[in-house]
């Protein structure tokens, strides 16, 4: 998996890697920090068309539900089973084992760089 420096993110406080046409997403560190232990997780079917922006999962903790945003229009490719089965890897590796889905897109929209969401997030 790409540094966090490499990758690209939202305003929602999700990462996206680019590799092809293929987007990987998943939470940010900050986000998994501030969701607390994540004992659940909703995502998308294979096969789903994503709209930008939308709700298309849902990420519980023992503190709250956060809603999972598509960063990209286009068609979920994967779904990592590994989190559905063992969510805690949202919060022990949130840029790694813990990526939630890949989309197979058709044209990346402005993300903000490392810089742009580390003055974002105030780290």
């Amino acid at each position: 998996m790409a540094a966090p420096q490499d990758l690209k993110y939202t305003a929602e406080h999700e990462w996206v890697l680019v590799d092809g046409d293929t987007a990987t997403v998943g939470i940010t560190a900050y986000a998994a920090e501030k969701l607390g232990d994540v004992v659940f997780v909703e995502l998308p079917e294979e096969g789903s068309d994503l709209a930008e922006g939308k709700v298309v999962g849902e990420i519980e903790s023992t503190k709250s539900v956060g809603e999972l945003f598509a960063p990209v229009n286009g068609t979920v490719a994967e779904v990592n089973a590994a989190v559905v089965d063992s969510p805690e890897l949202v919060n022990s590796d949130p840029f790694g084992e813990g990526w939630l889905i890949k989309v197979t897109f058709t044209e990346l929209p402005t993300l903000l760089s490392y810089d742009e969401y580390s003055a974002l997030t105030g780290e």
